[in-house]
């Protein structure tokens, strides 16, 4: 049988290519095998990579074991709570694409036969998955998994509590030293960081949409079974070769309907609800955000993980992780148990074979005693954002979600949080952040800072924030994002001016403002042509080629 990575090895005008792979130290043994690259982002700056060159080695294990020969690249990866808050941030989601590019030129460049794809965080993932939806050369997912959680006076504490230790502090609630525990104590070594954001969040839903075996999302970073998954994902690697299993085979159309079903029933980050449509659209599937409103509906949401609730991302594994979701759902046909997984086997075999199901009720809930019986995001839509807006609803307080009030209006970010942390906001105000989306930030950069200093000075069930940004998975609040079209594109977020009355009704998944069409359309018109923020570079040709967010902010075909 012939194989991709011929093109490379077979035949005598191949002497010079087999004699550069020698230099590398390949034996005729291992070029006459699958060739399997492995895409590793690891560096040593991102806490839930910097143990991907161990987690490596595991992998090439199980790779030799099942009779393949593995290789492996890099690529880059940036730490959203490193970037965040300043101009650094504005490259996290442009990183994605650039991902998805620098592996396509590394497994087309070098025709491998099959990819492992192994990262954790923000962008790194969906940027993978969105190559092997482009390459469709067999292809599967490990995470680096999960960080555990620290200790603050005793409890669980992350990230999350550190960004709103912050707000505590400039608003005198807390002193310097205990500013210094928080942020000694919350992330206590390797992994993404221990509540269900958007790391946490897309390597979970990976395991849904089929690309991940079971608890890749959940099995903690530094507990032996990361280990052993390694080893089975190497392993697999190689059969999923042989089986001649691309990832189109896996992500179809209810594979995806799945994946948007178990983010419900999780309540993961809303930059879920970018990333999924954009590893869809890649796949040639038509999906936007109005899709997870329709699912939304339908879905119970059956755990509160940080920033929602008290568990974190290790509960959740002993908890039964996923699959335990996966086969909740099942029961009363949720979801569809036909789509093929890297496993090698039809979702629902798959679970049926793992005994898959729910260890720890008080974690995971079941379907008729769900934490909320609609889904953890979802999606608004009226005169402020036709195309859809975004809002983790099972992170927000229940006085929160209908609120009426007072724009008060903001052009960046940075901004808006020295405003908050100045105490310079007024109860009952939405604070609007806009010209942040794909376009206008351009990078459409997350607003954690914000959010965490409104909930760090007691604000967060007293003040609202929209804005055509987006959210780290680990804010919390009537934090609404995604707004489309975005300020930058004239949409109506454009045309809001201070004092304008904003309507939040989240119940009936409506976002308006109290003007007429006619005055929108009329200040639209009124407005300058939308001048760049940032002219040269690589942010620059994302901004003339990037999609609203709505479609995932992704570049044409």
């Amino acid at each position: 049988m012939s194989k991709r990575s011929d093109l490379m090895t077979k035949g005598p005008e191949r002497a010079p290519h087999r004699s550069l792979l020698r230099a590398d130290g390949f034996t005729d043994w291992e070029m006459e095998q699958p060739m399997i690259g492995i895409a590793n982002s690891f560096n040593e700056i991102i806490p839930g990579h910097m143990h991907l060159d161990k987690l490596v080695d595991a992998v090439k294990a199980g790779i030799y074991a099942a009779g393949g020969t593995p290789v492996v690249f890099n690529t880059i990866g940036v730490c959203d709570g490193i970037a965040m808050n300043h101009v650094g941030m504005k490259y996290s989601l442009p990183s994605r694409e650039l991902i998805a590019d620098s592996l396509e030129i590394m497994a087309t460049a070098h025709p491998f036969d099959g990819l492992v794809l192994l990262s954790s965080c923000d962008k790194i993932i969906p940027g993978m998955l969105i190559a092997a939806a482009r390459l469709n050369i067999p292809s599967i997912f490990l995470s680096g998994g999960p960080m555990l959680p620290g200790k603050v006076d005793g409890k669980d504490t992350g990230l999350d509590k550190v960004f709103e230790a912050v707000g505590r502090f400039k608003s005198g609630k807390i002193s310097q030293q205990e500013l210094t525990e928080f942020e000694c104590a919350a992330c206590p070594g390797a992994g993404s960081c221990s509540g269900m954001f958007t790391a946490n969040t897309m390597s979970n839903l990976a395991e849904a949409l089929g690309m991940a075996l079971p608890f890749n999302g959940s099995a903690p970073a530094v507990f032996a079974e990361r280990i052993w998954l390694a080893k089975q994902t190497g392993y697999k690697a190689v059969e999923l070769v042989n089986a001649d299993i691309k990832p189109r085979d896996i992500m179809t159309k209810e594979a995806f309907y799945n994946t948007i079903a178990a983010d419900m029933a999780l309540g993961g980050s809303t930059n879920s609800a970018l990333h999924i449509p954009a590893i869809a659209y890649y796949t040639d599937i038509d999906m936007t955000l109005k899709d997870f409103g329709k699912v939304s509906k339908k879905i119970p949401h059956l755990t509160s993980i940080a920033p929602a609730g008290p568990h974190h991302v290790v509960d959740f594994f002993y908890a039964g992780g996923i699959p335990a979701i996966m086969a909740e759902l099942q029961k009363s046909d949720l979801i569809h148990t036909r789509p093929m997984t890297v496993y090698g086997k039809p979702l629902g075999e798959m679970l049926t074979e793992i005994q898959a199901g729910i260890k720890d009720p008080s974690v995971i809930r079941s379907v008729d005693k769900p934490v909320h019986p609609t889904g953890g995001l979802a999606v608004l839509t009226g005169n402020l954002a036709p195309d859809g807006a975004v809002v983790k609803q099972a992170a927000v307080a229940d006085e929160m979600l209908t609120h009426s009030g007072p724009a008060r209006i903001f052009s960046s970010e940075e901004e808006a949080f020295q405003t908050i942390v100045d105490g310079k906001i007024n109860k009952g105000e939405v604070i609007v952040v806009r010209y942040e989306g794909p376009k206008g930030g351009p990078g459409m950069q997350e607003m954690l800072s914000p959010t965490s200093a409104l909930a760090g000075i007691g604000m967060d069930k007293e003040v609202a924030l929209i804005t055509d940004g987006r959210f780290s998975g680990a804010s919390h609040g009537a934090a609404i994002g995604h707004v489309s079209p975005e300020a930058a594109a004239g949409g109506p977020i454009a045309a809001l001016k201070d004092g304008d009355i904003i309507e939040i009704d989240i119940p009936n998944n409506k976002l308006d403002v109290r003007l007429s069409e006619e005055e929108i359309q009329t200040r639209l018109a009124e407005l300058p042509d939308f001048e760049p923020k940032i002219k040269t570079g690589y942010l620059a040709r994302y901004a003339t080629m990037v999609s609203s967010a709505d479609k995932g902010a992704v570049f044409p075909r």
